[in-house]
């Protein structure tokens, strides 16, 4: 038993020792993102089509070549454009030959206008022979220019550099021209610069507000899954897009894509950075305590509740030196500042804000009452009073009634970046002692110290206060099953009483 009770001791050690997880205060970067999924697509996509119709002789080009611009696609069959090219340069020669013989009619009827040989009639008609002539010319030169256009157009040629994402006519295959068929033709290609792609990101209107124009982005796909590609956000679309439910909207994060490895329909998952923090001093999280869990983790620390709270009030009164800090470091927003009117009793609460007391009640009464509450100690009717009153006037100011989650630093405003008050304890001398510090920004994991802290500090991890109660009440389960000793063996007190029974009796 002596042995059993030495082993029970060690393994108590043990696990007080374990209860908790030193970690020195560091310098990191904090960055906050705001999730969402998208698929890459062009910024540009053009159909290529054909002025020209009839079968396609020639493609020079497949799916995914890169073309330059002006760069020659496929050629259609030019024997009626070639056709047609003819017969107007036939039909300008006409023209010329036409406008020569008008010229020379008017001219030797001019001379026989002048002798009074002809008529006026006459020479008018020699007039109107040479513009009609000389119309004929222009019509003709204008059918050859055509004609030559038609004839061009045989050739197809990439309107722009870039990709062919699709192709949908083979060789053989017959199209029409646009400008003839009313349907809008025979699409050939479709051809988009990939050099620049963007994502059509659905982003959650809880996080729509933190997004703007300018933000650095993070983009990984599927195929490239330790490879992170950095994009910016380009606008944000006003239109609404409902999906289950849920309200999204979509924003456009644009990607430089030199080496072409983005290709159009991939899957992405897209971290738009809306907060950042670089070398700022930071904590885990886990090491954030309120005003709720504070006496719990007291007593995991083997200290007392009410000295805690003791210290932190007498820390709490104390002048505190206000941290400035500009809008940008805010996350784009202006500290809010307190603009309650002075005057009659006031309190300083933990995080450095100055509450106006309602008429009668103090500041040492409101601390007593919390300090009760805290402890598990039954509250006066004063007292509760004192409480709702406090708690309306924190309202008022903005306060909102402290950290509502048990442990692990619950209860914080998530990626706003606005100061706020939480309790770590750390080790002074070897003693857990409590600090009440300020915070900022958040990335869910660790969490921007503004004061209370410096890079000589360390803080202690511990357990969240549910999984505190869980265990005290595992324990309590335990000692009730094992008698108090290890789990499995039961301990039997009547054992050591049963002994004299058992024992031989000398003759």
């Amino acid at each position: 038993m002596a042995a059993l009770a030495i082993v029970v001791a060690g393994c108590r050690k043990a696990q007080t020792a374990q209860m908790y997880e030193a970690v020195p205060v560091e310098r990191r970067n904090l960055v906050v993102s705001a999730s969402a999924s998208g698929a890459i697509e062009p910024v540009l996509t053009v159909d290529v089509k054909s002025k020209a119709s009839g079968e396609i002789i020639g493609m020079n080009v497949q799916t995914g070549d890169d073309v330059k611009q002006d760069q020659l696609l496929a050629s259609i069959d030019p024997r009626i454009p070639r056709n047609n090219l003819a017969q107007a340069q036939a039909n300008l020669q006409v023209a010329h030959a036409q406008l020569a013989n008008a010229k020379a009619q008017l001219a030797r009827s001019d001379t026989l206008f002048k002798a009074q040989a002809i008529t006026q009639t006459e020479y008018d008609q020699s007039k109107l022979d040479y513009a009609n002539a000389n119309a004929a010319v222009i019509r003709a030169q204008s059918d050859l220019e055509n004609a030559r256009d038609r004839m061009t157009d045989t050739k197809v040629r990439a309107p722009l550099a870039g990709t062919i994402i699709t192709k949908s006519v083979e060789l053989g295959t017959v199209i029409s021209s646009p400008s003839t068929d009313v349907g809008g033709g025979t699409v050939m290609f479709r051809m988009a610069n990939l050099d620049t792609v963007q994502i059509r990101a659905l982003v959650d209107e809880t996080d729509i507000g933190k997004v703007s124009p300018g933000l650095l982005s993070t983009i990984t796909v599927d195929a490239y899954p330790n490879r992170p590609f950095e994009g910016t956000v380009l606008k944000i679309e006003p239109q609404a897009t409902v999906q289950q439910n849920v309200t999204m909207f979509n924003v456009l994060v644009r990607i430089p894509n030199p080496n072409h490895l983005l290709k159009p329909g991939m899957n992405t998952e897209v971290e738009i950075h809306v907060g950042r923090r670089d070398n700022v001093l930071a904590v885990p999280n886990a090491a954030l305590r309120t005003q709720r869990d504070v006496a719990s983790a007291a007593q995991v620390l083997g200290l007392d509740p009410n000295d805690v709270q003791q210290q932190l009030a007498t820390a709490s009164q104390q002048p505190q030196t206000p941290t400035k800090r500009d809008s940008a470091s805010l996350g784009g927003r202006t500290a809010r500042r307190d603009t309650t009117a002075t005057g009659g009793n006031t309190m300083t609460t933990p995080d450095g804000r100055t509450i106006q007391l309602p008429p009668g009640v103090t500041e040492a009464v409101v601390r007593s009452a919390f300090q009760k509450r805290m402890s598990g100690q039954e509250l006066t009717p004063p007292e509760q009073n004192a409480l709702a009153a406090m708690r309306q006037m924190m309202m008022r100011a903005g306060g909102g009634g402290g950290g509502g989650g048990s442990g692990g630093g619950g209860g914080f405003r998530r990626n706003t970046g606005e100061p706020s008050s939480y309790i770590v304890f750390t080790l002074k001398q070897g003693r857990p002692t409590p600090v009440q510090i300020r915070t900022g920004l958040t990335d869910l994991d660790y969490i921007e110290v503004l004061s209370g802290l410096t890079e000589q500090d360390t803080v202690l991890v511990l357990p969240s206060a549910s999984l505190l109660n869980s265990q005290r009440d595992m324990q309590q389960r335990m000692r009730s099953i094992t008698g108090g000793g290890l789990p499995g063996v039961q301990q039997q007190p009547t054992t050591t009483q049963q002994r004299p029974q058992t024992a031989p009796t000398r003759p």
